[in-house]
C-alpha cells in the first residue's frame, strides 16, 4: 500500500502543478516494475487539444520512453476516474490495473461534462482485463478539484 501511496501523490502532486499553470485538475503517473515511465497533468488548455487528458498525455509519453505502444505490467494512477476516452486508451495500451481517486461524479460536481459511463462499466461491456481500484485516497483528489475550483482563471470543458 506505501508504494501505492507514493505514486498518487506524484500523480496529486504533478495535477497541482498543471492547476497552478491553468490547467484542468487531472494528473496520472505510469509505473512499471516500480520505475515511473510518466508523470503528467492535463494539457488540455495548453495545447488546444481536447484529448489531452492528464491520462493521455501520460500513455503518449510512457510509450516514447518505452519504445512501444505495449505498457503490458505496467499501473496508472490517475486522480480522478479515466473518461471512457481514457480507459479506452489504457485498455489498448495494456496497462494492468487502473487506481483512481476522485470519481466521474465528483468531477461532475464540480461542472466538467462528464459521460456517466464508469471505468467498471467499460471493462464489462468492453471485456477488458484491466484491474480497477477506486477510491484510493479519495479525499486528497477531491480537494484537487477544490483547490481549482479557488482559481480565478480557472476553465472546465
Amino acid at each position: 500500500m506505501k508504494d501505492h501511496e507514493k505514486y498518487m501523490q506524484l500523480a496529486i502532486d504533478k495535477c497541482r502543478e498543471g492547476i497552478d499553470k491553468g490547467q484542468t485538475p487531472f494528473g496520472a503517473c505510469i509505473v512499471k516494475n516500480n520505475e515511473i515511465i510518466a508523470c503528467e497533468h492535463n494539457i488540455v488548455w495548453a495545447s488546444t487539444d481536447i484529448t489531452a487528458h492528464g491520462e493521455i498525455h501520460a500513455i503518449r509519453n510512457a510509450c516514447k520512453k518505452v519504445g512501444s505502444i505495449d505498457l503490458s505490467g505496467s499501473i496508472i494512477y490517475s486522480t480522478c476516474e479515466p473518461c471512457p476516452m481514457c480507459f479506452t486508451a489504457i485498455h489498448w495500451a495494456k496497462i494492468d490495473k487502473i487506481v483512481y481517486g476522485a470519481s466521474i461524479e465528483d468531477a461532475e460536481r464540480f461542472g466538467f461534462n462528464e459521460l456517466k459511463v464508469s471505468n467498471h462499466m467499460l471493462k464489462e461491456l468492453g471485456l477488458s482485463n484491466v484491474e480497477i481500484t477506486g477510491n484510493f485516497m479519495k479525499t486528497e483528489c477531491v480537494e484537487l478539484f477544490e483547490y481549482w475550483a479557488s482559481k480565478k482563471d480557472r476553465k472546465t470543458y
